[in-house]
């Protein structure tokens, strides 16, 4: 209740009243509400930056109301409009005050940088925040076909609301959003339709196979302390779980601490709840009661929850990966680059000297020529 009544707190502050969200089964992609963005959102060089609300989906094909960010190019738009780039946003958190289009980044200087490249190059940029994010209803973190859903929605939204956006549309994500971008990748076609013209995808620091990496969590697994973020990501993963999959009661797998731990995720944001972590030397392992591998068939529920598809993209797809990456496990996304290639994917890989976050503008020199080739 009380991410509800948030959720409605900013949505109000931002202009668009609750009254207004579109009934259920309104058409995907529907424009509820526009209203400017806050400064601290607004990506330095844009002009005429909007908040958008539109009609999309969330977990388990329930009919929702997402928001998104869309920043335009100066000047005049070229004939056909500003081709679109999707930015699938990183991890920031579950809680509303957390959303791309309400506090801005969680890394500012990070992604100006990047989303700012892009802009310069001449591209209007569409930033969805994914359902639950600054918007009524629990945002079912690393659900990827909720994630997918929510960028072929906003291009949709965004393009249906401003003439100067032209329809063709690449989408470009790291991180959080890396698993995103290659999820909208795969169903792109499927969920735009003949509405949009869909070009291909930018990965980077994707988190591939992560449903194996869940699978021994349980009593005292891990045992280790590991990383602030990398303990707050497991948080999220629970709660994303909880609000997919209420019947698994995955609070009766945890603690009391493990509990308290979760509930308080629903609300924090990735960097305070990340020093909370690090000051609690909370680890992993403590906060369960008993294994997650007492869910029948956890693998191929994490699998369909998480699971990144090994087939059917039918457009390019770069992935960036940086080889001193912590926060995802280098060596299990390289094996899903290698995967899709055995299984005749159009995937291209290219790996930098970087860490998680170092990653995302040591790519631009390869994947701005690479974008450039998709709208040729």
């Amino acid at each position: 209740m009380r991410k509800l009544w948030t959720a409605a707190a900013v949505t109000l502050a931002c202009g668009a009243s609750l009254l207004n969200l579109p009934a259920a089964g309104a058409d995907p992609g529907t424009v509820v509400s526009t209203a400017p963005l806050a400064q601290v959102a607004t990506l330095p060089g844009a002009v005429n930056a909007t908040r958008i609300l539109y009609s999309s989906t969330t977990a388990n094909d329930a009919p929702t109301t997402a928001s998104a960010a869309v920043y335009f190019p100066p000047g005049q738009p070229p004939a056909g409009g500003w081709p679109v780039i999707a930015w699938a946003h990183g991890t920031v958190g579950l809680g509303d005050s957390c959303a791309y289009s309400v506090g801005g980044p969680g890394s500012v200087e990070r992604d100006w940088a990047y989303l700012g490249t892009w802009l310069k190059q001449g591209y209007a940029i569409v930033a969805a925040d994914y359902a639950g994010l600054g918007t009524p209803g629990e945002h079912p973190y690393l659900n990827g076909i909720v994630e997918a859903h929510n960028v072929v929605d906003a291009v949709k939204a965004a393009t249906r609301q401003y003439s100067s956006l032209a329809k063709k549309w690449v989408v470009v994500g790291q991180s959080q959003g890396g698993g995103a971008a290659v999820f909208a990748a795969r169903y792109a076609s499927e969920f735009g339709g003949p509405e949009l013209d869909y070009r291909g995808a930018v990965g980077t620091g994707v988190p591939a196979y992560i449903e194996d990496i869940l699978l021994p969590l349980g009593p005292h697994m891990p045992p280790i302390k590991l990383g602030a973020h990398s303990t707050a990501y497991v948080l999220y993963i629970l709660n994303g779980l909880r609000t997919t999959f209420p019947e698994l009661d995955i609070d009766s797998y945890l603690t009391d601490a493990g509990r308290s731990w979760v509930t308080k995720a629903r609300e924090e944001c990735l960097t305070p709840l990340g020093d909370e972590l690090s000051a609690g030397g909370v680890i992993v392992g403590d906060l369960f009661s008993k294994p997650l591998l007492q869910i029948p068939d956890l693998r191929g529920l994490l699998s369909r929850y998480l699971g990144l598809p090994e087939s059917g993209y039918d457009k390019p797809v770069f992935l960036g990966q940086g080889l001193r990456d912590t926060d995802v496990i280098t060596p299990e996304t390289l094996r899903f680059a290698a995967v899709l290639k055995l299984n005749g994917q159009p995937v291209t890989l290219h790996t930098y000297n970087e860490d998680h976050s170092g990653a995302v503008n040591a790519s631009l020199p390869d994947s701005l020529p690479f974008v450039r080739g998709l709208f040729g």
